[in-house]
C-alpha cells in the first residue's frame, strides 16, 4: 500500500500549515485568542472558510470539496503541532460526519462558509464515556418535542449557533436502543449555557434544556435508533484526535532534543549524555507508533462495517493515548523546570495530549471496549 501523499494532498499541507503559522508563531498570540469570548479567534476561523478548509470534508453540493479523512488528518496534524485553538474538530469533522449521514445535511454548507458553529451535546455528569448513557429527554408533544436536562462539558459549546443533542425518547438510560439526535438552534428558547476555559486553553459548556421545544422535522436520523449515527460522527472525531496528537507529539519532541543540544550542564550539552539520548530515542519511537496508528485511524473512519470501524478506532486511541503520556512526561523531564512553565510551549503541548486523552474515553474505557469485544 502506497502511504505517500498524492500532490494534491501535499499541497494542502503545506497550505495549512503556512496559514497556522502566520497566526500561532509565538505563544503569546495563542494566549490572546484563548482569552476571547469564546477561546478562538473569529478572524481566524473566517480565514479558514476563505482557505476552503472549513468546507474540506464535505461534497461539492454542500460547498465543500470532496476531501476524505486523510485530508482530515493533514489538517488535524497541523492543528496539533500549532496548537490552534479553533473549534474545527468539533464543528467540521464530528458533527460534519453526524449531519453527512442525516437529511439536515444542507446545514453543512453554512458551516463551510463559517457563518454558522456546530457543537455535539451528547455528555452528561454520569455517562462516564458511555454515548449511550442518556437521561436528557425528549416528550413527544403534537408536531414537536420538547427536552428537559442536562448535558456537560460540551466543547465549543458556547460558540455554537446549533447543536447536535442526544435524548432519550424510550427505554432505560443505560439502553442503546430510544437514543434519538435533535438538531436544535442554540437560541432557543429555555435553552441555557455557562461556558468555561478548560485546561489546555479550549472553551466548553454546560448546558440546560428547560422545556426547550423542537420540532419533529429536527431529528437526526430515525427516532429511537440514533445511536450507529451518534457512533459513526464519534469515530470520526477521534481519527481526528489522534491526527492532532501525532502533530502535537511530533512538535515536543522536535522541541525535546532542540532543548537538549543548546541547555548544558557539567560544561556539555545533555544531549552528550547517553542515557538522555536513550529516552529522547524511546520519545521518537513511541511517535512513530503512534503515527502508524493515526494513518490507521484514518483509514477505517469511513468503513461502513460499524464493528471493525470502532475496532481500529479504539486500538488506534489506546495507543495514542500511551504515547502522548509517554511523551509528554519524558519531555518536561528533559526539559527540567522551564517545561512547567506558562511562558513556553512544552507544557502547553502535553496539557493537550493529556486532554486528547481523555477526549471520547481514555485509553482505559477502549482498552476495555477491545477486551470486551474480543
Amino acid at each position: 500500500m502506497d502511504f505517500d501523499f498524492s500532490p494534491d494532498q501535499l499541497l494542502l499541507q503545506e497550505s495549512i500549515q503556512k496559514l497556522l503559522a502566520n497566526h500561532y508563531d509565538d505563544l503569546s498570540r495563542r494566549r490572546a485568542y484563548a482569552a476571547a469570548e469564546h477561546g478562538f479567534s473569529p478572524a481566524i476561523w473566517a480565514e479558514y472558510a476563505e482557505a476552503g478548509i472549513l468546507g474540506l470534508p464535505f461534497a461539492e453540493a454542500h460547498g465543500g470539496f470532496g476531501g476524505g479523512p486523510v485530508e482530515t488528518m493533514i489538517v488535524m496534524e497541523a492543528f496539533g503541532k500549532a496548537l490552534a485553538l479553533e473549534p474545527f474538530l468539533t464543528s467540521i469533522v464530528l458533527c460534519g460526519a453526524i449531519l453527512k449521514l442525516s437529511a439536515h445535511a444542507d446545514i453543512l454548507s453554512e458551516a463551510a462558509s463559517g457563518t454558522k458553529i456546530l457543537a455535539l451535546a451528547s455528555q452528561e455528569r454520569k455517562s462516564r464515556h458511555k454515548l449511550h448513557h442518556v437521561s436528557l429527554s425528549a416528550r413527544r408533544d403534537g408536531q414537536n418535542y420538547i427536552l428537559e436536562g442536562e448535558k456537560s462539558l460540551v466543547i465549543g459549546g458556547g460558540a455554537a449557533d446549533m447543536l447536535i443533542v442526544s435524548t432519550r425518547t424510550s427505554g432505560a438510560v443505560d439502553s442503546q436502543q430510544g437514543i434519538t439526535l435533535f438538531l436544535v438552534d442554540a437560541a432557543t428558547i429555555g435553552l441555557s449555557r455557562r461556558t468555561y476555559p478548560t485546561q489546555d486553553g479550549t472553551h466548553a459548556a454546560e448546558i440546560s434544556f428547560a422545556q426547550v421545544r423542537v420540532p419533529a422535522t429536527n431529528i437526526i436520523g430515525e427516532p429511537d435508533h440514533g445511536l450507529p449515527i451518534l457512533q459513526a460522527g464519534v469515530d470520526a472525531a477521534i481519527a481526528g484526535l489522534c491526527a492532532e496528537a501525532v502533530g502535537a507529539m511530533d512538535a515536543l519532541v522536535k522541541l525535546t532534543v532542540d532543548y537538549m543540544k543548546t541547555r548544558k550542564q557539567f560544561g556539555t550539552a545533555i544531549s552528550n549524555f547517553q542515557a538522555l539520548q536513550h529516552r529522547a530515542v524511546d520519545m521518537y519511537v513511541h511517535l512513530e507508533q503512534a503515527r502508524s496508528m493515526a494513518i490507521y485511524a484514518a483509514l477505517m473512519a469511513s468503513d461502513p462495517d460499524p464493528v471493525a470501524r470502532h475496532q481500529a478506532i479504539a486500538g488506534a486511541k489506546v495507543q495514542i493515548g500511551r504515547a502522548a503520556r509517554c511523551i509528554g512526561q519524558q519531555a518536561t523531564q528533559l526539559h527540567g523546570g522551564i517545561g512547567m512553565t506558562m511562558e513556553y510551549k512544552s507544557g502547553h503541548y502535553f496539557k493537550r495530549l493529556t486532554m486528547i486523552e481523555q477526549a471520547f474515553g481514555d485509553s482505559d474505557h477502549h482498552l476495555r471496549s477491545l477486551a470486551s469485544a474480543a
